[in-house]
């Protein structure tokens, strides 16, 4: 059974828990288990991906999909794969030569539950996995659609976007970042893999511009919005709720919304942003409703 979030009201709890069940299985079937010598791999990569995880970003493309009527099993496939890149950059963040993290989604993070080495190894394989999957005729017949998956998952993960963000974050324990560098910063780090996440759902179903905008929009407040709750959750929550080390930023000295405006401030600008999110969504007259949902609880979320 997938872990229920906190705080969600029961409708969306419900569709949560439906779509990391779902999602879950997928990633199952994809992740081989093997009797073979390098079977420490494959076993690293389950460990990083399967018995844990909000799927926030499964849900996105779920959702997203769901309002061009894409076949399920599709946006399941790439909603695996963005998980994959997804907890690839966990793995190697909790490397000592970054956040150096014991706890991981309650569990020992994969260097400690193995080694360094087989951590490296497991987050590039999960990289790579994801594009493979993304380039695959099961995710959808028409290649042009596979091609842009494809382009716009490795903007989203890279040197302009995820990857850029996480050297930023490392910058910043030794350099003061303003406001506007810090959320430059987070929307590369965070915003730019929620944003692929609504607008794989467009691509799959070949939406119209606008419609995609739209959910880039919202996704890129939403992930701010995640970032500046984060930060608030690394002061003030338990590990034990988490299901990882806190205040591991405020130790590093690392630059977060919290540091640079104080928890009241953050509060208020993480309430800010979910409201600008959901008025994005208003093209869609009234199919929104589970992203609107998803907005509201990431305001309330525990962990």
């Amino acid at each position: 059974m997938a872990p229920s979030p906190r705080d969600a009201d029961p409708f969306l709890q419900n569709a949560m828990n439906d779509v990391s069940e779902a999602v879950n299985k997928t990633i199952d079937r994809l992740l081989p288990q093997t009797d073979l010598a390098e079977n420490q791999l494959y076993e690293a990569m389950r460990h990083g991906t399967l018995g844990g995880g909000k799927r926030l970003r499964p849900f996105l493309v779920v959702h997203s999909a769901a309002l061009f009527n894409v076949d399920p099993s599709r946006a399941r496939r790439v909603a695996a794969a963005l998980e994959f890149v997804h907890c690839y950059s966990l793995i190697h963040d909790d490397l000592p030569a970054m956040d150096d993290a014991a706890l991981r989604r309650g569990k020992p993070t994969v260097h400690k539950q193995f080694d360094e080495a087989t951590a490296i190894l497991a987050g590039d394989a999960l990289l790579t996995l994801a594009f493979e999957i993304l380039s695959e005729p099961e995710t959808h017949e028409d290649p042009r659609v596979r091609c842009e998956l494809i382009k716009t998952l490795a903007k989203a993960s890279g040197a302009h976007g995820m990857v850029g963000g996480q050297m930023l974050d490392l910058i910043a324990e030794d350099r003061e970042f303003d406001l506007g560098t810090i959320s430059r910063m987070q929307r590369m780090k965070t915003g730019k893999l929620m944003a692929f996440a609504c607008e794989a759902g467009a691509i799959l179903g070949k939406a119209s511009d606008p419609h995609r905008r739209a959910l880039c929009n919202y996704a890129f407040d939403l992930g701010l919005a995640f970032q500046v709750t984060d930060d608030i959750l690394d002061v003030e929550a338990d590990p034990q709720d988490t299901g990882k080390d806190t205040r591991k930023d405020e130790q590093a000295g690392k630059a977060t919304f919290v540091s640079a405006m104080g928890k009241d401030q953050a509060k208020d600008r993480a309430e800010m942003l979910v409201q600008q999110s959901v008025r994005h969504l208003r093209i869609f007259e009234g199919r929104e409703k589970m992203l609107k949902s998803l907005a509201e609880y990431v305001l309330e979320r525990r962990a």
